[in-house]
């Protein structure tokens, strides 16, 4: 209590500065070591960032300064990491999704619990201003009964910005995989879990084209469908439409709508931590604006971390493992369904995170 947790950074790619970003504004967490498969690229980090090591894997998880492991490996070993982070008795805190298959995603839970560890996940723009607001709408009644939801995500693939793009289109990647942990786990959050699922999935390329940094122009494999379709039920008798798509050029369709028996939604994109949301109440004259009412005020990837570091010991923060794993069930699921055409029961569930009350960051002690 009254310490910042100390975390030791496992991977130092594209998305590392994203939390860096985090760690230099947010004392509750601070970056005490970091390691990468690319000795260079974590020397280049330690030596951005006063206090911080560069040490290997192994160093970096017997550092008993290291309390928790922030795992931004590509998905393929992000459950490996996590292991062998929680082997050394530290808590864990990953990218999504939480494993590349949710066999995978059980075993980290188990040994979690079995070493009584944290486990965390991403994402955490689900505990911004954006669908944090949205959230307290809903609770207050704003929409009346919740009916339905639709979510939308169409672009046509990473590999126009990404220079090593291979991941999202192999096993563990894909539309659904890559982006649905943002949008199924704003469905969660606003409208609770889920209990069965529909869907399909095609692929229009077997092969795509990279478009940026060092291999432009070199051709990888597609070995995952790239447009998929679903229905998610949930508990409460909601149904919420997904489309998640690298097949599609451009969208104007909301990221999020919200409907409920008094009003709708229109809710900002769950990959981000703020944007409006917009109401439209039964017998009104237009769409309004609310003002922001819940979430973390001007956060940034890393806050999930900075909700664990305040989560009492032996509660569930959050951005935490049972979520992360639930969302995967209902994304693998969703695969399965695609697949076979027929429903397929949640078998997982999760209980709806408790909602973020408007929090204003203190500022930083220099």
């Amino acid at each position: 209590m009254g310490k910042p947790l100390n975390i030791g950074m496992v991977g130092c790619g594209a998305i590392s500065t994203q939390y860096l970003a985090t760690f230099t504004k947010d004392d509750s967490i601070r970056l005490v070591a970091v390691a990468d498969i690319d000795p260079a690229r974590a020397q280049a980090v330690a030596d951005a960032h006063p206090g911080v090591r560069a040490v290997g894997v192994g160093e970096l998880l017997a550092d008993p300064a290291v309390d928790v492991v922030l795992n931004l490996t590509i998905p393929a070993v992000h459950a490996e990491v996590a292991l062998q982070a929680i082997a050394a008795g530290k808590g864990v805190y990953g990218e999504k999704p939480l494993a590349a298959t949710l066999a995978e995603a059980k075993d980290v839970l188990a040994a979690a619990d079995a070493a009584g560890v944290v486990v965390g996940c991403a994402p955490d723009t689900v505990l911004g201003t954006g669908i944090q607001t949205a959230r307290k709408a809903i609770d207050d009644g704003r929409i009346g009964r919740p009916v339905s939801a639709t979510a939308m995500m169409a672009t046509p693939g990473h590999e126009s910005w990404h220079p090593n793009p291979d991941f999202y289109y192999q096993p563990g990647g894909g539309p659904l995989l890559d982006m649905g942990p943002y949008y199924v786990s704003a469905l969660v959050n606003l409208l609770g879990p889920v209990v069965s699922v529909t869907g399909a999935a095609s692929r229009t390329r077997t092969e795509r084209i990279i478009g940026s940094g060092a291999r432009e122009g070199e051709v990888i494999p597609v070995a995952v469908d790239s447009h998929v379709a679903a229905m998610l039920t949930h508990a409460d008798g909601a149904i919420s439409t997904l489309v998640m798509s690298f097949d599609a050029v451009r969208t104007k369709a909301p990221n999020l709508e919200i409907h409920g028996e008094r009003g709708s939604l229109v809710v900002p994109d769950p990959n981000r931590f703020d944007g409006d949301v917009e109401l439209f109440a039964l017998g009104a004259a237009g769409w309004e604006v609310l003002p922001v009412s819940a979430g973390f005020v001007d956060a940034g990837r890393g806050a999930g971390l900075a909700d664990l570091a305040a989560t009492p010991p032996g509660s569930e923060p959050r951005a935490g493992g049972r979520l992360a794993y639930h969302v995967l069930d209902v994304m693998e699921s969703v695969l399965v369904a695609a697949g076979t055409g027929r429903t397929v029961a949640i078998e997982s569930t999760a209980a709806r995170p408790a909602l973020v009350p408007l929090t204003v960051p203190e500022p930083a002690v220099s």
